[in-house]
């Protein structure tokens, strides 16, 4: 399964409190900083998971974007797309007691992605072009997202979106991005609930996986509909179980086993600190 992931990549700052933000003050916290953005941790879940995995995106050559990238190399990646001047982008996860987390984000350099960047072989023999919700929200990296599937589709691969955030849905117009879904015309949709309601609760795709959290998922895949239960887990940080389930469900098999990869891989992740393997 060969599987390339088009989007962010970034440095992640996951910030655990063990009690409240004190204004003013101090409050401890477990910290952790290495390598993020919900495309490339879909990548290092399927490659983890045993898949060929490529992301695809435009990244900075300082210090913070070689050490995202080598990172992600490290995890059996390949790393694709321009490196350029400019800053890299961040995102400050912070993560309550419960395990439940609140981030702020800085893309840097990534959404300017353009399509005339990519390169036909970046795509060339892929299962997957997984493309994060994030980079259908912004330009120029969205056109770049349709050159990618159309690439990928000439090469008789699937197209999965995964809708990222439902606050970005909202600033950004769920009507505008009903219509970049339209045309993009993905096989598989991946959100959670917050995600399905600010869209508008259709997710225009013959293929839809809902992530329930705690509650684990309802999918139709293969044409089954199924509804499983998520894998029993000490919940530490909730970040990248989204992007851990997303892996496993494109890494493939049988509907069932594949979501069953997926869940069990977003119990693994929501045990540990930080959004990768």
């Amino acid at each position: 399964m060969r599987v390339a992931c088009l989007g962010d990549l970034l440095v992640d700052v996951v910030v655990r409190l063990e009690r409240p933000l004190a204004p003013g003050g101090d409050a401890p916290a477990r910290t952790r900083l290495g390598a993020g953005g919900q495309a490339a941790n879909v990548a290092a879940w399927a490659a983890h998971l045993g898949a060929e995995a490529r992301f695809l995106g435009k990244r900075s050559g300082d210090a913070a974007g070689r050490l995202a990238a080598d990172e992600l190399r490290s995890r059996g990646v390949a790393v694709l797309g321009p490196e350029v001047d400019g800053g890299s982008g961040a995102v400050v996860a912070l993560v309550g007691p419960d395990g439940e987390r609140t981030m702020a984000s800085d893309r840097g350099v990534a959404p300017d992605l353009a399509a005339a960047e990519l390169d036909a072989a970046w795509l060339e023999g892929c299962d997957w072009l997984h493309v994060s919700g994030y980079a259908l929200m912004r330009h120029p990296i969205a056109a770049a997202a349709r050159r990618a599937a159309e690439l990928t589709r000439a090469g008789g691969g699937r197209v999965s979106v995964d809708l990222a955030s439902w606050s970005v849905i909202r600033a950004y117009g769920p009507g505008l991005l009903r219509a970049e879904l339209a045309t993009l015309a993905p096989d598989l949709v991946l959100a959670n609930e917050a995600e399905r309601a600010a869209l508008g609760g259709d997710l225009g795709a013959p293929e839809w996986v809902l992530k329930r959290g705690a509650a684990g998922c309802v999918a139709v895949l293969g044409g089954e509909r199924l509804e499983l239960p998520a894998h029993p887990a000490e919940v530490v940080d909730t970040t990248g179980a989204g992007d851990a389930l997303a892996a496993g469900v494109l890494v493939g098999g049988a509907p069932e086993e594949a979501l069953e990869r997926g869940l069990a891989a977003a119990a693994a992740c929501v045990g540990r600190l930080g959004a990768m393997p």
